[in-house]
């Protein structure tokens, strides 16, 4: 009986130490999410997609040094430095050398920068900026520069950004890491404005555009001498074009075929000049019956004028030139582009 009793005393304290060891497993794990979350409305925010590069380029707003760092490390209170002005409006950087406790910056260096004299600024302002912090590291003879990508919206609810884990100081008071040397360190600020495009550039493509069918005839094809012909131009969307040929053949097709090209040409008055898509069906028209020879040819077109696109085999001489197949007639043949798919840019608001 006694033995009885004594295993079931060491069972019920095994139960005990098994519950009071998951329940004090539970409130580690509620009160580190709780810290989380509570220290979360600025840290995950601000550490997404938060990046650290080297830069040899010193910061182009602000700059503070701290010559006697061992005076204030391990200082709570942060280093407000004096005002300067960036990008039309004035700032402060604000240094914690141990962190701000506020934004989850125990055991880092903390940095923000905050907007100052905004009483002059009108009701309802808000700043937009590109923001970049800095810390020197003399040893590189180069600043690590941290941002995060995201627009930082300065306003009157939100004055300062910046970052509460900027760099640990595990890695800062290192000495071998080179960023306080001689007992100075340095810091840095790189405010840009942001200022959200008003229009943009629309590019639109546009399915067979009006008056898209241009048809050329040359007479005399017999007599043409070895060398590049030209259309007259013709405009379809917002672009002048022509075609050309050698009579001779051109490229690996020459000289047992025909070539057709396609060129982009310039530009109708106040048109916004740019690459332009062009499709067309090439066409070496058959004069006695619909078998047309025709290929379908796209590209993009540059800018300046003269570029052509097309086939180097439109037709062989061969058959061109058997008379019983009707592309040539009475010493003539006929090519026509259709203009398919052409490109129409535009810059239109936002």
């Amino acid at each position: 009986m006694d033995s009885q009793k004594r295993s079931l005393g060491l069972i019920s304290l095994a139960f005990l130490f098994i519950t009071c060891s998951s329940a004090e497993f539970l409130i580690h794990q509620v009160t580190e999410g709780r810290e989380t979350e509570s220290n979360s409305s600025y840290s995950l925010q601000a550490n997404l997609g938060e990046t650290r590069v080297w830069r040899d380029d010193r910061p182009s707003s602000k700059i503070v040094t701290i010559a006697g760092y061992s005076v204030i490390k391990g200082r709570g209170e942060p280093y407000e430095s004096s005002v300067f002005e960036a990008a039309g409006y004035k700032w402060r950087l604000v240094l914690y050398v141990t962190g701000n406790k506020n934004d989850g910056g125990n055991g880092y260096i903390s940095l923000y920068v905050r907007i100052e004299d905004t009483q002059s600024l009108p009701n309802g302002w808000e700043v937009n900026v590109d923001l970049k912090l800095f810390v020197h590291n003399p040893k590189q003879h180069k600043y690590l520069t941290v941002t995060d990508g995201a627009v930082k919206r300065f306003n009157a609810a939100k004055k300062e950004w910046g970052f509460g884990q900027l760099l640990s100081l595990a890695t800062f008071e290192n000495t071998n890491q080179g960023y306080i040397v001689q007992d100075t360190c340095s810091f840095g600020a790189e405010i840009l404005i942001v200022k959200p495009a008003k229009q943009q550039e629309k590019v639109t493509f546009i399915t067979n555009p009006p008056n898209n069918v241009f048809t050329w005839k040359i007479l005399r094809f017999s007599n043409l001498e070895d060398k590049f012909y030209y259309s007259a131009d013709f405009l379809v969307g917002d672009r002048y074009w022509r075609l050309g040929f050698n009579p001779k053949g051109n490229g690996g097709g020459r000289p047992h075929a025909l070539p057709l090209y396609l060129y982009a040409q310039g530009f109708r008055s106040n048109a916004v000049a740019t690459n332009t898509w062009g499709a067309v069906n090439l066409r070496l028209k058959n004069q006695r019956s619909s078998n047309h020879k025709q290929l379908y040819s796209a590209a993009w077109y540059p800018i300046r004028s003269g570029y052509g696109v097309g086939v180097n085999n439109i037709i062989l001489m061969a058959d061109l030139k058997d008379t019983s197949k009707g592309y040539l007639v009475n010493d003539a043949i006929i090519f026509e582009a259709e203009m398919v798919k052409v490109s129409v840019t535009n810059i239109v608001p936002v």
